[in-house]
């Protein structure tokens, strides 16, 4: 039995549970398969299963598999990106989910007009103000949304958050409305949220794109304990 393929199946289903129940159309969802650390066996299996694109939270791993894989689908950044890594993440990425300061939006329009192709990102939101998360605050929104739309080389798709982390989906539920009446507010229409624990939630309340890993390749493998020497 290909485990891959059974879980992008169920995962699928229940996008489209969760579609229905918003209104929507799960063809309104982009499936972002988010591929840390899984090997590239279990990614290519993925993409033949139909999954229609990938995500990665590192520059250098998504190097590493881009050359051996290619780009059979888009691959999107969803990870933190370092100011030094943006020459790279340009040549790399389709969509950046991770635009979280003024800074890295500048040099992201100075790398971009080098190349002269625009980058297409994500605003990244920390709605719920966590020290320990990278974002703009709320209130934040509209004057980072102004800044780079000043920005030749920076074109802004719409907003990304990682809400707190709870027990249960439903209590995601406050943290995904308030990202959507952000995108509302200043006419952004996609919304990338909702992970492998939370997905269908982030769904109902308006997700254009939904980031998921586990539910896709499985539990990712523990850290291995370091060796004396």
């Amino acid at each position: 039995m290909d485990d891959i393929r059974t879980n992008l199946e169920r995962v699928r289903e229940r996008i489209a549970r969760a579609a229905e129940r918003a209104g929507s159309r799960a063809e309104d969802v982009l499936l972002v398969g988010v591929s840390k650390t899984v090997d590239v066996e279990r990614i290519r299996r993925a993409v033949a299963a139909g999954l229609p694109a990938l995500g990665e939270n590192r520059v250098q791993e998504a190097r590493e598999k881009i050359a051996v894989l290619a780009r059979p689908v888009p691959w999107h950044l969803v990870g933190h990106l370092q100011t030094n890594k943006v020459r790279d993440a340009l040549e790399l990425f389709d969509l950046i989910h991770s635009l979280d300061r003024l800074d890295l939006a500048r040099e992201c329009d100075r790398r971009a007009r080098t190349r002269g192709r625009p980058v297409e990102a994500l605003v990244q939101v920390n709605v719920a103000g966590e020290a320990s998360k990278g974002g703009f605050d709320p209130d934040a929104v509209g004057e980072a949304l102004e800044a780079s739309a000043a920005l030749e080389y920076v074109r802004v798709r719409g907003l990304m958050t990682i809400p707190p982390a709870v027990e249960r989906a439903e209590q995601a539920r406050p943290w995904f409305r308030a990202l959507a009446q952000l995108g509302k507010r200043h006419g952004l229409a996609e919304l990338s949220m909702g992970m492998s624990a939370d997905f269908e939630v982030a769904i109902e309340e308006g997700a254009t794109m939904v980031r998921v890993g586990t539910a896709i390749f499985g539990p990712r493998p523990a850290p291995q304990a370091r060796q004396s020497p």
